[in-house]
């Protein structure tokens, strides 16, 4: 469970920054905005290399130099630091694949961890498809509504936002949809869809 609630703190720490930079660019027109929000991580596939551009948000409040010896010691070849403060990792197409397969990983853990955990004991189990874009939580529908066990949702649709990005979607087009399902009917009773709902919720 405590990995599991890091991964969302890291997670929602990023959307949060995220979100001021949005703010401080809308002065600067629509058409800007949006071009902020398409780079908010660019992922370039070559023929044997992966470059991956991550925004200035992700390493708000970190040493910079130590997270670009981090990188390459964690074998990413070349860490270019952009003007903006974004950095650009380059690395193998083999090691872009190995980081997928370590977030696919921590992705399944995670579900497993959420349908046998203590700290939501309406959840029965957790379902998703291939790219993470859609989940299915089956719930005991009466305790669950009885539970703040909807705050599960929160990890599945920023852990699926997360994978997606690092993926090659672009922000404006990363997705989540979850759907609530009562183990007994097997009736969809409540759906949510990040980011939208979490925009919602914040304005």
């Amino acid at each position: 469970m405590k990995k599991f609630l890091v991964l969302i703190t890291a997670i929602m720490l990023f959307l949060a920054a995220c979100s001021s930079e949005k703010e401080e660019n809308k002065v600067e027109g629509k058409k800007d905005t949006e071009k902020v929000e398409d780079k908010a991580v660019e992922v370039d596939k070559g023929l044997f290399n992966v470059e991956i551009t991550l925004p200035a948000s992700f390493f708000e409040g970190q040493n910079i130099e130590e997270v670009i010896a981090d990188a390459k010691k964690d074998g990413v070849s070349e860490v270019t630091k952009n003007e903006d403060g974004s950095l650009t990792y380059k690395m193998s197409k083999s090691k872009h694949k190995e980081m997928m397969e370590e977030l696919e990983t921590g992705l399944k853990e995670s579900m497993d961890e959420m349908k046998n955990s203590e700290d939501f004991v309406s959840v029965k189990d957790v379902q998703s498809n291939k790219s993470y874009s859609e989940f299915t939580m089956v719930v005991d529908k009466e305790a669950y509504e009885n539970s703040f066990d909807g705050f599960a949702s929160i990890g599945l649709g920023m852990t699926g936002m997360y994978y997606q990005l690092f993926n090659g979607i672009t922000a404006d087009k990363t997705k989540v949809t979850i759907d609530v399902k009562d183990e007994s009917t097997g009736e969809v009773f409540d759906t949510i869809v990040y980011p939208d709902d979490l925009e919602d919720t914040e304005e």
